[in-house]
């Protein structure tokens, strides 16, 4: 039996200060609207904001990839931004993905899994989109016929490797983004 972990959200700080929504311009308070979310303007979306036109672009790509109907579903999608952000050390988009996925498939066994690093506990379909991200993550150039054969093998479908490959990849960039823009921290109190 694996230990169930519950991971608490971190608390990201931007090296560069964010728009203020009392001052930001008219492009700019457009452009967040675009934000996926129905929560708060974050710290992060208000930072991207200093360019509107690239944010807009980005946010777009994002929602098409991550919250888009039909094709691979959106748990699974979860574990390729939870690999990547895991691969390329992004603590912050890792445990949002983490407690998504489990909010998504209504169990925290895959992120405890991979918590107290027994991946060999995750059935065969998370376990191949896993390593396939973490491949992808590190050395996008090396994928193989057998990764994508070992995917199809966990049951995928050629439409549904591609949304994987899609979500991993918006994840490298935003990974970046957000290691490059700020850090992460426990929240006061966690």
């Amino acid at each position: 039996m694996i230990p169930s972990v519950t991971l608490k959200p971190l608390n990201w700080h931007p090296y560069i200060t964010p728009v203020s929504l009392d001052e930001a311009n008219a492009e700019q308070l457009e452009a967040m609207k675009v934000t996926p979310s129905s929560k708060k303007i974050s710290e992060y979306v208000r930072t991207l904001a200093h360019d509107p036109e690239s944010y807009v672009a980005r946010t777009v790509l994002f929602n098409a990839i991550m919250y888009v109907e039909g094709g691979l579903d959106r748990a699974a999608r979860e574990v390729g931004a939870l690999g990547a952000s895991v691969t390329n050390g992004c603590k912050y988009c890792a445990v949002v993905h983490a407690r998504r996925h489990a909010q998504l498939v209504k169990s925290d066994a895959l992120v405890s899994a991979l918590y107290f690093n027994l991946p060999d506990r995750l059935n065969a379909r998370d376990a191949a989109m896993y390593r396939f991200a973490q491949r992808l993550s590190v050395t996008p150039a090396e994928a193989t016929a057998e990764d994508m054969a070992a995917l199809r093998a966990s049951g995928l479908s050629d439409e549904e490797i591609i949304d994987l490959i899609h979500a991993i990849a918006i994840f490298g960039w935003a990974n970046r983004l957000m290691h490059v823009l700020g850090h992460a921290e426990p929240g006061k109190g966690d």
